[in-house]
């Protein structure tokens, strides 16, 4: 396998803004991962690997340390997100949790309710101003 095909495909691009997802079986982690999908679309940030991070791979650990503004969402109060940086020792600073934050209940309903999508979108936005 070539040092390309090692690459995440989520480490291009050249925003100093990185989003770091839960993606987790429930509501609230795919309204993370949604609102973190679309902020890369429209250009705001740049989504990136939360799993690759959490597996200590020295690339996207690095990439997080390097990346001036980092946004870490968890879509509950488990906070596997923010463990995941409390285990690397990494500075949590933009940081989101749809159950406390957003007062949204979490259940293992997917379909993802638009405005609480453009709202989470727009805190993202507002909490690294």
């Amino acid at each position: 396998m070539t040092e390309k095909n090692n690459e995440c495909c989520c480490t291009t691009g050249g925003s100093n803004i990185m989003i770091l997802a839960c993606s987790g079986g429930s509501n609230v982690g795919q309204l993370t991962n949604q609102a973190a999908v679309e902020l890369t679309k429209e250009g705001w940030g740049r989504m990136f690997c939360l799993a690759g991070v959490g597996a200590h791979l020295s690339g996207f650990v690095q990439s997080v340390k390097d990346t001036p503004q980092v946004v870490v969402l968890d879509g509950c109060e488990i906070g596997c997100a923010k463990k995941i940086f409390e285990h690397l020792e990494l500075p949590l600073k933009n940081y989101i949790v749809v159950t406390k934050d957003m007062q949204i209940e979490k259940s293992h309903d997917f379909d993802i309710k638009e405005d609480q999508l453009e709202k989470l979108k727009s805190m993202i936005k507002e909490k690294v101003r």
